[in-house]
């Protein structure tokens, strides 16, 4: 629970995280040598380095002072040059990122009586300004103040850090790239496509690849057997309906009419199961469909049937991956069930980059907020929010549309509708 803060900060795709996990390490470990080695090892040795020049220094002035020639000076590698008080600059001077100038600075400050100035102009030369018995320019060499080149541990760090980084970096993605295959495989299946997939990487990657294909398999087969059964159960149920309507006609007709109609609804409710049962399966395959003229055609042919139906809006364009026969059948039952318990319906497309949405609404009594997941189960009639008196529906309707839309990787919603003041039905689907 401490932690949970943290999530919100941290890359959601797996090359992010991948990413953190191989760069974070090396950042702080090369953040540990440098505070450790550089600031404890680079730091004392400069700092020591510094104080025996000082010690030079102090004596080459001290001789300098008393006999003027300078000669111990320039014994001990020290050039001494007496200025006057116009030659002393205005402040000390170091580069920003001479990180070892700052305890040589220090050092000489603290070491040296009567120092005025110390500049680091370069890494060749270090220049001092000392006030002992008049003004003098102190010059030696920079390599006897600090520990030479002290950046180029930084650099290597850095660069062969970098180096190991991206290559470990490649590495990682080429294992990674086989759990980003399966997963576009199984996002897919789930949206009714068949994308061919082959299990590689390591063995645990392989392993998961193969049960996902033997799940895959298992699926389709029952899917296929469950289709073949249902084909020969229709063909098996409509054979005796028919016999009974040729033994109906031979009664009377006081007799056949209630009897007609009770075979009438023994059909239509076969033929409701069977369209449900069957689900996706006579639905082909997924194609390049234009959802906005699929969805025109639809509205036209419910028009031509006698339903008071009308395409309210149409936004957008492009085309999406739609099974064209199981989306019509999805629509169809929403464009019936709103004309069933409402006078009219109206029917909106929407397309973006990243959704479509399929929108049917109705002026009937709609369904309370409290019973619209129940109204998505099979053969349930709500009679409290829908006048079954209406129609003959058998409940199969949005349970229907409900599994056309998650085989197409979405989702049937159900709400208010704010214009028409009935139901809201709303088939979203990921493009």
């Amino acid at each position: 629970m401490f932690f949970q803060w943290l999530k919100r900060y941290m890359p959601r795709g797996l090359y992010g995280r991948a990413l953190l996990i191989l760069v974070l390490p090396v950042v702080t470990l090369q953040l540990v040598v440098s505070v450790v080695f550089i600031q404890r090892h680079f730091e004392g040795v400069s700092a020591q380095m510094s104080r025996e020049v000082a010690r030079a220094v102090n004596l080459a002035l001290d001789e300098a002072a008393r006999d003027g020639t300078g000669e111990i000076a320039r014994g001990l590698g020290i050039d001494l040059r007496a200025v006057g008080p116009e030659a002393v600059p205005a402040e000390d001077l170091r580069r920003w990122y001479d990180f070892s100038g700052i305890v040589v600075t220090r050092t000489l400050q603290g070491a040296v009586p009567g120092v005025q100035r110390v500049l680091l102009p370069d890494d060749t030369d270090v220049r001092l300004f000392v006030a002992r018995d008049g003004l003098w320019e102190v010059t030696f060499l920079r390599r006897r103040a600090s520990a030479s080149n002290p950046h180029q541990l930084l650099v290597n760090m850095v660069f062969f850090g970098g180096l190991m980084t991206v290559i470990a970096y490649i590495y990682l993605r080429n294992q990674l790239r086989p759990i980003t295959r399966l997963a576009a495989a199984a996002e897919a299946f789930g949206r009714g496509r068949h994308e061919p997939y082959t299990p590689s990487g390591a063995i645990e990657v392989r392993a998961a690849g193969a049960a996902f294909l033997d799940m895959r398999a298992r699926i389709e087969r029952q899917i296929e057997q469950r289709t073949m059964m249902l084909s020969g159960v229709s063909h098996d149920m409509r054979t005796p309906l028919t016999r009974l309507r040729l033994g109906l006609s031979m009664l009377d007709d006081d007799d056949r009419v209630a009897l007609e109609r009770d075979v009438d609804d023994l059909q239509t409710l076969l033929d409701a199961f069977l369209d449900f049962a069957r689900g996706n399966a006579a639905g082909g395959d997924p194609e390049e469909t234009d959802p906005i003229a699929m969805v025109q055609d639809i509205v036209a042919t419910a028009v031509r049937g006698g339903r008071d139906v009308r395409l309210n809006e149409a936004q957008g364009t492009g085309t999406a991956q739609l099974r064209p026969a199981a989306m019509r059948r999805a629509v169809d039952n929403l464009i019936g069930n709103a004309v069933r318990y409402g006078t009219r319906a109206e029917v909106s497309v929407q397309m973006t980059e990243k959704s479509l949405r399929i929108r049917v609404e109705d002026d009937g009594p709609g369904i309370p907020l409290a019973q619209r997941e129940e109204a998505l189960r099979p053969f349930v009639r709500l009679d409290p929010a829908r006048n079954q008196d209406r129609g003959s529906g058998v409940g199969l309707g949005l349970a229907i549309a409900a599994d056309i839309a998650r085989g197409h990787g979405g989702v049937l919603r159900l709400g208010q509708s704010d214009r028409l003041g009935g139901l809201c039905a709303d088939i979203v689907i990921a493009r």
